[in-house]
């Protein structure tokens, strides 16, 4: 359907990638800056790699758009537990026979990652974690990607279970359209309905327990698996531009976590370095187009409205350059909003945007500059004609005469 195909077509946007080496311990990153829709950093993004939790991005949302009411009660089974202890996998905390709501279970799932979450969420949808994979794996076709598939809801190592840096930000990019799903991972603290547990989410405890200056964050998903290393996928804002960043397998050494480290300096960097400029002004004076026998003699194009551009900090306006591609001279046929053609804005041989020009009014005839142009056509015959009339009332004048 419509809402399919335009999804696609918006994830099949083409990267546009500021090319840096940021010395990064992670294998696999990306970043976007969302305020334009485009990627600004990426390391080996479409490998295709083991993602841990992250995985659990794609289980919240699949769980939100299949939950009839987030309030909904269901109560925990031995079946929501199975194999999470012999896997060491983490837990939210729920207990067998407990009393919950699918709001409690989705936060148990994102804020401390916990599987026992995930599992209970599988089986109360879709009646178990096999079918429930089955409705996680047909939204990565809906959302076209080719380098994600998914064997469980966890994100536990097993063979055919894995996505990429690239993959995972789309369909992080995807998840937030849910206001829901987008106030879950913003979410520092978070206390079960029946009040039993209070859960911290691992990136607000990781921030104080290392006392990590990155307030910048306004949330995430972390992950970690021996096979996916240390993951983490966040959205932050600073100075009116939001970021997006998915950071795969950074090795597990000790000490602050490289994941976070690996986040910090990828956002600092961009930060300090990069801002919004503005390339072309409103009303600047573009080019000036000729005009054939109007009034005016030529016709000036103005930028219609101030453009501005994610660019380094070194960025000079001096170096903006304005390529014109079109027609070079405007006709008295030509319309009010005829299309002319289009200026490329050029900054060190990239081109940044494109302006389309149309004619702002339909040009007035000049009748002196249309008989200048026609001297040949107009002038000469006129001539004649005078010549020839004034024969014919000559030789009238000399009958008379006779």
């Amino acid at each position: 359907n419509m809402k399919k195909f335009i999804i696609v077509l918006l994830l099949l946007i083409p990267i546009n990638v500021f090319s840096l080496d940021l010395d990064i311990t992670s294998s696999n990153a990306i970043m976007y800056n969302l305020n334009d829709n485009e990627v600004i950093y990426e390391k080996g993004s479409e490998e295709e790699v083991s993602i841990a939790s992250l995985t659990k991005i794609m289980t919240c949302i699949v769980a939100l758009e299949n939950i009839k009411n987030i309030d909904d009660k269901i109560t925990l089974t031995n079946k929501d537990f199975e194999g999470l202890v012999e896997q060491n996998a983490a837990v939210a905390g729920f207990r067998v026979g407990e009393e919950v709501t699918y709001r409690d279970l989705l936060y148990g799932l994102m804020l401390p990652s916990g599987a026992d979450a995930a599992q209970s969420l599988a089986r109360n949808i879709s009646g178990s974690n096999e079918e429930y994979v089955e409705l996680m794996n047909k939204k990565v076709k809906e959302l076209g990607l080719s380098h994600t598939h998914f064997v469980n809801t966890t994100g536990l190592d097993i063979d055919g279970h894995f996505s990429s840096a690239y993959d995972l930000s789309k369909i992080f990019m995807y998840a937030l359209k849910n206001d829901t799903f987008k106030e879950i991972i913003t979410t520092s603290t978070y206390t079960t309905s029946n009040g039993r547990l209070t859960f911290k989410s691992t990136i607000s405890k990781a921030l104080s327990s290392y006392n990590l200056d990155m307030s910048y964050l306004l949330g995430g998903k972390t992950g970690t698996t021996g096979n996916a290393g240390l993951c983490l996928a966040t959205i932050a804002e600073k100075d009116n531009v939001k970021y997006l960043l998915v950071t795969v397998k950074a090795p597990m050494d000790g000490g602050i976590p490289s994941n976070y480290t690996d986040q910090k300096k990828i956002y600092e960097y961009f930060m300090n370095n990069y801002s919004y400029k503005s390339i072309v002004d409103k009303d600047e004076k573009l080019l000036r187009i000729k005009t054939k026998y109007a009034k005016k003699d030529y016709v000036v194009i103005n930028a219609p409205k101030t453009i501005k551009k994610y660019l380094d900090n070194n960025f000079s306006q001096s170096k903006v350059k304005y390529k014109y591609t079109g027609k070079d001279v405007i006709t008295l046929d030509m319309d009010k909003g005829t299309k002319l053609g289009k200026i490329d804005i050029v900054y060190n041989d990239k081109v940044l945007d494109t302006i389309e020009v149309k004619l702002n009014e339909k040009q007035e005839l000049d009748i002196g500059k249309y008989i200048m142009g026609h001297k040949v056509i107009i002038v000469i015959p006129s001539i004649i004609l005078v010549l020839l009339v004034l024969l014919v009332i000559l030789k009238k004048c000399v009958r008379k005469k006779r």
